[in-house]
Protein backbone atom coordinates (compact mmCIF):
# COMPACT_ATOMS: atom_id res chain seq x y z
CA UNK A 1 0.00 0.00 0.00
CA UNK A 2 1.54 3.54 -1.06
CA UNK A 3 1.64 5.90 1.71
CA UNK A 4 2.45 9.55 1.66
CA UNK A 5 4.28 11.63 4.44
CA UNK A 6 3.99 15.41 4.56
CA UNK A 7 4.40 18.13 6.67
CA UNK A 8 1.41 20.48 5.73
CA UNK A 9 1.21 23.56 4.23
CA UNK A 10 -0.30 26.74 6.56
CA UNK A 11 -3.71 27.94 5.67
CA UNK A 12 -3.83 30.60 3.03
CA UNK A 13 -6.30 32.36 4.73
CA UNK A 14 -4.18 32.61 7.75
CA UNK A 15 -0.74 34.36 8.27
CA UNK A 16 0.05 31.53 11.02
CA UNK A 17 1.58 28.53 11.04
CA UNK A 18 -0.30 26.68 13.21
CA UNK A 19 -1.11 22.99 12.84
CA UNK A 20 2.38 22.83 10.48
CA UNK A 21 4.82 21.53 13.03
CA UNK A 22 3.60 18.03 12.78
CA UNK A 23 4.13 15.33 9.92
CA UNK A 24 1.32 13.56 8.32
CA UNK A 25 1.09 10.09 6.59
CA UNK A 26 -1.63 9.82 4.49
CA UNK A 27 -2.47 6.70 2.19
CA UNK A 28 -2.75 6.72 -1.40
CA UNK A 29 -6.64 5.59 -2.66
CA UNK A 30 -6.82 1.96 -3.70
CA UNK A 31 -9.55 2.46 -5.92
CA UNK A 32 -11.66 5.15 -7.48
CA UNK A 33 -14.61 7.21 -6.22
CA UNK A 34 -17.93 5.86 -7.93
CA UNK A 35 -21.05 7.93 -8.08
CA UNK A 36 -24.25 6.56 -6.56
CA UNK A 37 -26.87 7.14 -9.22
CA UNK A 38 -29.62 7.51 -6.44
CA UNK A 39 -28.35 10.87 -4.66
CA UNK A 40 -25.61 11.70 -6.34
CA UNK A 41 -23.16 10.95 -3.92
CA UNK A 42 -19.79 10.22 -4.14
CA UNK A 43 -18.32 7.20 -2.93
CA UNK A 44 -15.74 4.80 -2.35
CA UNK A 45 -14.97 1.33 -1.05
CA UNK A 46 -11.52 2.11 0.14
CA UNK A 47 -11.45 2.93 3.75
CA UNK A 48 -7.82 3.70 4.12
CA UNK A 49 -8.31 6.74 1.77
CA UNK A 50 -10.07 8.34 4.64
CA UNK A 51 -7.02 7.85 7.68
CA UNK A 52 -4.17 10.76 8.28
CA UNK A 53 -2.09 9.55 10.82
CA UNK A 54 -0.07 12.46 12.13
CA UNK A 55 3.45 12.43 13.98
CA UNK A 56 5.85 14.43 15.61
CA UNK A 57 8.63 14.34 13.67
CA UNK A 58 9.56 13.06 10.35
CA UNK A 59 11.82 10.10 11.17
CA UNK A 60 8.61 8.99 13.40
CA UNK A 61 6.37 8.58 10.54
CA UNK A 62 9.06 6.87 8.47
CA UNK A 63 9.46 3.76 11.06
CA UNK A 64 5.97 3.61 11.30
CA UNK A 65 5.38 3.35 7.74
CA UNK A 66 8.67 0.68 7.16
CA UNK A 67 7.23 -1.38 10.61
CA UNK A 68 3.91 -1.95 9.02
CA UNK A 69 5.51 -2.76 5.68
CA UNK A 70 4.16 0.73 3.49
CA UNK A 71 5.64 1.64 0.80
CA UNK A 72 6.04 5.81 1.05
CA UNK A 73 7.01 8.31 -0.11
CA UNK A 74 8.68 12.10 1.42
CA UNK A 75 7.73 15.09 0.65
CA UNK A 76 9.91 18.09 2.21
CA UNK A 77 8.63 21.13 2.89
CA UNK A 78 8.83 24.39 1.44
CA UNK A 79 10.84 27.05 3.80
CA UNK A 80 9.43 30.39 3.72
CA UNK A 81 10.75 33.68 4.98
CA UNK A 82 9.47 35.14 8.16
CA UNK A 83 7.73 38.41 8.11
CA UNK A 84 8.67 39.80 11.04
CA UNK A 85 8.11 43.84 11.54
CA UNK A 86 10.02 45.62 13.85
CA UNK A 87 7.50 47.21 15.28
CA UNK A 88 4.87 44.78 14.79
CA UNK A 89 1.04 44.99 14.19
CA UNK A 90 0.64 47.73 17.24
CA UNK A 91 2.69 50.36 15.86
CA UNK A 92 0.39 51.27 13.30
CA UNK A 93 -1.77 52.39 15.88
CA UNK A 94 1.00 53.86 17.78
CA UNK A 95 0.57 57.50 19.48
CA UNK A 96 3.86 58.74 18.71
CA UNK A 97 3.46 57.74 14.54
CA UNK A 98 6.25 59.95 12.68
CA UNK A 99 5.03 58.97 9.72
CA UNK A 100 1.52 59.88 7.90
CA UNK A 101 -1.54 57.92 8.30
CA UNK A 102 -2.04 56.20 4.83
CA UNK A 103 -5.10 54.45 5.55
Amino acid sequence: MLARIYQPARNAMQSGTAKTHHWVLEFAPASAREVDPLMGWTSSDDTQSQVRLRFDTKSAAIEYAEDHGLTYTVSEPKTRKPNIRPGGYGDNFATNRRAVWTH
